[in-house]
């Protein structure tokens, strides 16, 4: 058992910049892939970004992508999603979740994937 823990959420202005943290706690972490998925009010929850246990391989959503940034530190066992030119769209109750994959090779874009999720940290983008 794993338990996914996000911080680093806030209020932030339209442009600004924020980095969301996941500390995973439990059994192994680098056999994990890890995904970041958010949800706004009244909206299903959607993919945003995940990173394979290698860092060999990254997936963003569309909306996202060349404004998000997702890492991991490994010494560390924390993944981060760095946030860059926010948008009062990205307005929403962000969740990292984990997948046990023990191949190492794959970012896991679909929600069924993963495992163990975090309780979330809320991100809300004023303009």
């Amino acid at each position: 058992q794993v338990q996914p823990l996000e911080s680093g959420g806030g209020l932030v202005q339209a442009g600004g910049s924020l980095t969301l943290s996941c500390t995973l706690s439990g059994r192994t972490y680098s056999s994990y892939a890890m995904g970041w998925f958010r949800q706004a009010p009244g909206k299903e929850r959607t993919f945003v970004a995940a990173i394979s246990w290698s860092s060999g391989d990254r997936n963003y959503a569309g909306s996202v992508r060349d404004r998000f940034t997702v890492y991991r530190d490994d010494a560390e066992n924390i993944v981060y999603l760095g946030m860059d030119n926010l948008r009062h769209e990205d307005k929403a109750v962000y969740y990292c979740a984990a997948h046990l994959d023990p191949s190492g090779r794959l970012a896991y874009t679909n929600s069924y994937d993963y495992d163990y999720w975090g309780q979330g940290t809320q991100v809300t983008v004023s303009y």
